[in-house]
């Protein structure tokens, strides 16, 4: 019976994501970018990528609220995207980590006797 409900919490509990491209070309602008992430920040909402920013909510009416939040906090300028998913789903998400690539040291010189 356990397994039931936790299978049923996870289609129950919903992570929000906010997805968003913001103009950063003139300092206002900058800075209503830099406000819209510290809003998401100070919401529960952590840096997923960049431009990617999710929060884990118990149920469908919690992440309701976070999404009203988020909403009222828009920029003017900009593209912003909020989606939300089931716990089930954000669960089967399948993340790759490439490897970093490594700063090429410039060769050594060599010194050449004569």
């Amino acid at each position: 019976m356990s397994s039931y409900l936790t299978k049923l919490n996870q289609y129950k509990s919903m992570w929000v994501l906010v997805f968003f491209d913001l103009p950063t070309d003139t300092k206002l602008e900058r800075r209503a970018a830099s406000k819209f992430r510290k809003n998401l920040l100070n919401d529960g909402f952590g840096m997923f990528q960049f431009s990617i920013y999710t929060r884990f909510c118990p149920s469908r009416e919690n992440a309701a609220v976070h999404i009203q939040r988020t909403k009222r906090a828009l920029p003017k300028k900009g593209k912003v995207c909020i989606m939300q998913i089931t716990d089930k789903q954000f669960g089967m998400m399948e993340l790759f980590y490439g490897q970093k690539e490594a700063d090429l040291e410039p060769p050594s010189q060599q010194l050449e006797l004569f």
